[in-house]
Parts: C-alpha cells; structure tokens; sequence
C-alpha cells in the first residue's frame, strides 16, 4: 500500500458539494451511495461544471456521502441528490496512490497513526478527495487524499 504516513496540513476551502448520503457500515453504504451517485452524474453535469469527486464522513454514528464538488451553486439539482455549502476548516492530509481496494486499510493506518501522536480530531467530516477522475483512471494510478479534521 502506498501511503504517505506523515501529514501535512492544509486548509480545505468552502465547497459547493451535491451528494447522496447513506448511514451504517460503510462497507455497504459506500458502494450504494456511489452507485446511486453516478446514476445521477449525467443529468447533474448537464446544467452545472462537476470540478471534483469527493466523499465526506463521520463514525458513530456512520454516515457517507458520496457526491461531487461544483464550480456554483446548483441549478437544477437531480432528485436524489442533496446539496450543501460545506464550510471546509483546517484538515490533516494524507494521499494514497492505487486503487481504492486499499482505502479501508489505509484509513485504518491513518487512525492508527493519529492516535498513536495523540493528535486531537475534530467534531466534522473526514474527506475523501479523489484527485483524479475516478472513471479513467487506472487503477495503480488513483490518487485519493485522504483528509482528517484536526485541531
């Protein structure tokens, strides 16, 4: 697994983000959510410019989103989607490269090494950033920046 194992911290900006959002184990919820999500891709990208894929996260309880920032607010949102203006603040970031089989391990190690520094979490959403399209992209060459809400 590749994984960068030292953060670095960066301020992530205000996002307009259309999603849909599903709670429980994020083993079934993840791949439903997205599956839905990129049913409604085509119909959202007809009237709005989708800049990025993205998911937001929180345990306990377990809530996903899976959606997609925007360029603006959205005009004519799908049914199904919802929208948010999510307020960004300050994160810890690590980057995965390869496929996104790995993210549950990798998320696991960037858990473990948080705890293991002590590093204090914020009450919000984690991030998944995918940095490049999740449609074309090989595999191997998937670059997902996994984002901790830090103090």
């Amino acid at each position: 697994m590749n994984l960068t194992e030292e953060p670095d911290h960066v301020a992530w900006p205000e996002t307009h983000y259309v999603f849909v959002e599903r709670t429980g184990p994020f083993m079934k919820t993840a791949p439903e959510a997205w599956q839905t999500a990129h049913t409604l891709l085509p119909a959202l990208s007809e009237r709005n410019n989708v800049t990025g894929y993205m998911s937001l996260y929180k345990m306990g309880p377990d809530v996903y989103r899976a959606g997609f920032a925007l360029a603006a607010p959205p005009v004519g949102l799908p049914r199904g989607l919802q929208y948010e203006l999510f307020p960004g603040g300050e994160y810890s970031r690590f980057t995965l490269t390869g496929p996104y089989s790995d993210l549950p391990q990798a998320t696991g190690r960037v858990f473990e090494i948080l705890s293991k520094n002590n590093m204090a979490l914020r009450s919000d959403f984690c991030i998944e950033n995918y940095v490049n399209d999740p449609r074309t992209t090989p595999p191997e060459k998937a670059i997902t920046e996994i984002l901790i809400p830090t103090d």
